[in-house]
């Protein structure tokens, strides 16, 4: 969205890498907790949140108590209905499926989902993520990560493929170098998750990202840290 969302970078990182899963566990929001990072580091969407405890806003409170979802609990001929925000790649994540998987289940030719669409999530086809590992990703690669947010003075908000970012602050998305990350690839960005690669910036040369975080406390603690990159087919 060319420069009119401001990266942020911090003179110290101050982040650890995720690594939770979703589980059914009630937790209890610490000070300083955000909507939107609580969903990253159990790997469910905002919006799934917002639905399973009843949120009208992204609003919490240290001391509220919320309800993770167990989405990767084995139920087989699961369903899921798109909810606006929603994309492939995460529902997949959520579901401990590939997004390849997702698509052959419901014989989607491409990404492209809507709100109210059902998708079938049969998590029987668990533990085939090495196989993923292997025949998806097309390149691994250590790259500095920075991060930015649209909602800064002047900011549009809109990134080079055209989404719209404050309308939709719960897209995983990352600004490339399109000559190492072509636009609209999908990749995974360790310690961020799985995002689509969506925006450029002029700061972004080479082996280089930027993560989209809305929450501009949380993308000034992401500070400058080399992550593992994979880009998929």
């Amino acid at each position: 969205m060319k420069k009119t969302i401001l990266t942020l970078v911090a003179a110290t990182g101050l982040s650890a890498s995720v690594t939770g899963q979703a589980s059914a566990e009630d937790i209890t929001v610490q000070s300083g907790d955000t909507l939107w990072g609580i969903s990253v580091e159990h790997n469910v969407s905002v919006t799934q949140l917002k639905d399973l405890n009843d949120l009208h806003s992204t609003i919490i409170y240290p001391g509220d108590q919320l309800t993770i979802s167990n989405d990767s609990s084995g139920n087989e001929g699961e369903t899921y209905t798109v909810r606006s925000g929603d994309s492939l790649w995460a529902i997949a994540n959520t579901y401990g499926l590939t997004v390849t998987e997702l698509q052959s289940l419901n014989q989607l030719s491409s990404t492209i989902i809507h709100p109210g669409d059902t998708l079938i999530v049969d998590s029987t086809t668990q533990g085939t993520t090495s196989d993923e590992d292997t025949t998806d990703v097309i390149e691994t690669f250590t790259a500095t990560a920075t991060a930015y947010t649209a909602n800064c003075a002047g900011c549009s908000g809109i990134t080079a493929t055209g989404v719209d970012l404050k309308a939709n602050p719960d897209q995983k998305v990352i600004s490339v170098d399109p000559d190492v990350i072509p636009l609209g690839s999908t990749v995974w960005v360790e310690g961020y998750g799985y995002a689509t690669a969506e925006d450029i910036g002029g700061s972004i040369d080479g082996k280089a990202i930027d993560v989209f975080i809305p929450d501009y406390q949380e993308a000034i603690q992401w500070g400058r840290k080399s992550v593992t990159v994979k880009v998929y087919r």
